[in-house]
């Protein structure tokens, strides 16, 4: 519980002209008769914390709300503009929408309102969570983890290939022993052979570099078919990849630039008609404001107006309005059925209702398409990024072509050069030379054999390390995919475990509650998760909802199940409370928003409103209530209480 007051200046706010106010933490009630601001001051305090349902004092242009919470200041600003309110300042929330439904429990509260009209409960319970970008990230870590499980796959395929790979290394390695062996055994012969060669030292150092010049010669040639080998190699794989890329690209760029163009057109028009409605719900808050007001009788200067002779030896607003159950329309000055005035006030309230709803579709159309225009950037960026690799890749094409031109060239010379250096060989041999040179040509042969061989031991022995390198990663590709699947759970679980927690919060609470007030013959009040198949254009899907159960018991002890519209006005508000209550614990409300509002509760007792405020004064750190001068008595001495705002 904080220590700080909690201090509050309001001007031309509802009914109020200036009002200051300091609140200790814990409940506060406003107390007294109607037409005394209670409401306009707590709409005030809503509008402070972020809520735009607040009203503009009828001959006012300009309102002003100031909250001083926990040693900071927050502003609120209202214009009247254009026919409408516009909303500026630094509130103390970036968004209310969780606190208008779940917090701000004002007569107009949509919780509250859905219960006594039997609506959609699981929506209203379910509207603040974003289930597109929800549905988004499960997505997008869907594709993370086929990505992870494909890298995964291609390092298993490679950790297939280590015994082969070794298989291949210990075979060449005994080729290599079998092929020293043999060249050993060669040059030994070899010299033997040159030991008994009866020449000159001059025809022997001729012979000798003859054949030395040849194996320089088909050494330097093997070396060329190597790279030779090498750069067509290259070119192959940068050949594939230009395809994929151009095939990547293809689907990337695919009427990307005119999805966006019609995008942009659809978000233009769908902002201009969310900002048409807003204007359209700020002016009907002025009218249900103002007509609550004059039904309240807190617009004194019109009701003025209307009164015999301008208002000389008026009585109270209220009286001089008020005629048994007629009242002076203001708008006409002919009496009429004050119900008929209520019953469009709350015609009124379900058109604004409606007008909310619209505002919520489309800002959810609008998220969607906001999504889809981000997706498509995101794409033109990949497509950006891939054409630019395309076109390093052809300039790599060209450059390899170039060297492979070049290393043709340079192998047709060398064959040439070899071709004529085995000619020279040739023209030396007689028969006192015809053995040593096939020996010094097997020689040759065997060594560049040892030579190949050597080198295809250390490619394999390279190839070795990079494949387990990569094998060795399988571990932290194993643990990415359990995180990604977790994350994945907790998401595909999130919106299950927040209906879950929704309905577990309302029936607990709604059971301490009804064993608190002892409604009579009222057993059980709970809700039930359960599915449903709606349509959805012409297909057809599973929609989880709440059902509202209500279990009431015969004095025989049997019990049986009734419906809402059943429940007594009072049954009724109690329920939309508590249902307003699992909305507010469920969503963690109480977290970020360190104040409830509690109104309009004449439809219930006074000794139960003394139980209901001492139920909800555990759940915020400041509590204000509205109550009517009679019901507020039953808390005297227990609350402060505020009289005059």
């Amino acid at each position: 519980m904080p220590t700080d007051q909690m201090k509050i200046s309001v001007s031309n706010i509802g009914g109020i002209d200036e009002t200051k106010q300091t609140f200790e933490p814990g409940v506060s009630i406003l107390a007294g008769r109607n037409a005394t601001n209670r409401t306009s001051f707590l709409q005030a305090v809503m509008a402070g914390f972020g809520s735009t349902q607040a009203s503009l004092k009828a001959d006012a242009d300009e309102g002003f709300v100031e909250l001083m919470v926990d040693g900071e200041s927050y502003t609120r600003t209202l214009t009247r503009s254009n026919g409408g309110v516009t909303y500026g300042g630094d509130p103390y929330l970036d968004d209310a929408e969780v606190a208008d439904l779940f917090a701000f429990l004002i007569e107009s509260n949509e919780a509250r309102l859905a219960v006594s009209r039997d609506e959609e409960l699981r929506d209203v319970i379910m509207r603040p969570v974003d289930t597109e970008v929800i549905q988004t990230e499960i997505r997008e870590l869907e594709q993370k983890k086929r990505e992870v499980d494909s890298k995964t796959e291609e390092l298993e395929s490679l950790k297939n290939r280590l015994p082969k790979l070794q298989e291949r290394l210990t075979q060449r390695q005994m080729d290599i022993e079998t092929k020293e062996e043999e060249l050993a055994k060669r040059e030994a012969e070899l010299d033997e052979l040159d030991q008994g060669l009866k020449e000159t030292r001059e025809e022997k150092n001729e012979v000798e570099e003859t054949f030395s010049e040849l194996r320089e010669a088909r050494q330097e040639l093997e070396d060329l078919q190597y790279k030779l080998e090498t750069e067509q190699e290259s070119l192959e794989s940068l050949k594939t990849e230009r395809e994929d890329l151009q095939d990547a690209l293809e689907q990337l760029e695919t009427g990307s630039k005119y999805r966006i163009e019609e995008l942009n057109a659809e978000l233009s028009q769908l902002r201009s008609e969310k900002q048409a409605l807003e204007a359209e719900i700020s002016t009907l808050q002025q009218v249900i404001q103002f007509n609550e007001d004059m039904l309240d009788g807190s617009t004194a200067d019109i009701a003025h107006t209307l009164q015999p002779n301008g208002g000389a030896n008026a009585e109270s607003v209220t009286d001089q309005l008020v005629t048994d159950t007629e009242v002076v329309c203001w708008t006409c000055s002919s009496r009429v059925e004050q119900s008929a005035i209520e019953e469009t006030v709350d015609d009124l309230r379900s058109l604004l209702s409606g007008k909310h709803s619209e505002v919520r579709e489309l800002e959810d159309e609008i998220g969607e398409l906001k999504s889809e225009k981000e997706s498509i950037e995101v794409q033109q960026e990949r497509a950006e990024d891939v054409s630019r690799r395309r076109h390093e890749v052809e300039e790599e094409i060209e450059e390899r072509e170039e060297a492979i031109n070049e290393l043709e060239n340079l192998i047709m010379i060398q064959s040439e050069k070899i071709e004529q250096l085995e000619a020279e060989a040739e023209a030396v041999e007689d028969e006192d030379y015809g053995e040593i040179l096939d020996a010094h040509k097997e020689v040759n042969q065997l060594g560049f054999e040892l030579d190949r061989l050597h080198k295809e031991v250390e490619e394999i022995k390279t190839e070795l390390a990079e494949v387990n390198d990569q094998v060795a990663k399988i571990g932290d590709l194993q643990d990415r995919r359990e995180t990604i699947t977790s994350e994945l759970n907790k998401l595909r679980t999130k919106i299950e475990r927040l209906e879950e927690g929704a309905v577990e919060a309302f029936n607990d609470h709604m059971a301490d509650i009804l064993g608190i007030l002892e409604y009579e013959n009222v057993e059980r009040i709970w809700l039930e998760r359960t599915t449903r198949e709606v349509r959805n254009g012409r297909q057809k899907e599973t929609k989880s909802v709440f059902e509202l159960h209500i279990i009431r018991s015969m004095p025989d002890g049997t019990t049986y199940e009734d419906t809402v519209d059943h429940l007594s006005e009072s049954e009724r508000e109690v329920t939309g409370l508590i249902f307003a209550l699992a909305g507010y614990l469920v969503h963690n409300v109480y977290e970020t928003l360190p104040v409830m509002l509690l109104d309009s509760l004449e439809a219930i007792d006074s000794d139960r409103i003394t139980e209901l405020v001492h139920y909800f004064e555990q759940y915020a750190d400041y509590l204000f209530v509205a109550l009517l001068s009679e019901d507020a008595m039953a808390l005297d001495g227990q609350y402060p209480f505020v009289k005059s705002l």
